[in-house]
């Protein structure tokens, strides 16, 4: 999902994507975040909120290069569901 956002100063447009962020607690402490959108596109922050301003920042920079060098910019078509599958399992 994207939105138009007309800037009138310098007479340049901007747009704003949405995209998936996977924030996953890492081992020593932080969190690990990657894009299934875009893969090889991480982060890490030490906090929830310092890899939130990574991710923004890392994202921002993939895009823009995508834009440079005139490539596809993906665009997500539906959210994906997450939760959690319980299983029972013998152990013998």
């Amino acid at each position: 999902m994207w939105y138009y956002v007309p800037m009138k100063k310098t007479g340049t447009a901007h747009k704003i994507y949405n995209y998936i962020a996977i924030f996953d607690p890492a081992e020593e402490g932080g969190f690990n975040v990657s894009f299934p959108a875009f893969p090889g596109c991480v982060t890490f922050g030490k906090t929830f909120e310092e890899a939130k301003g990574k991710a923004r920042e890392v994202l921002g920079l993939w895009l823009e290069e995508l834009f440079a060098r005139r490539e596809r910019i993906p665009m997500r078509k539906s959210r994906p569901i997450i939760d959690e599958v319980e299983v029972t399992v013998r152990t013998r």
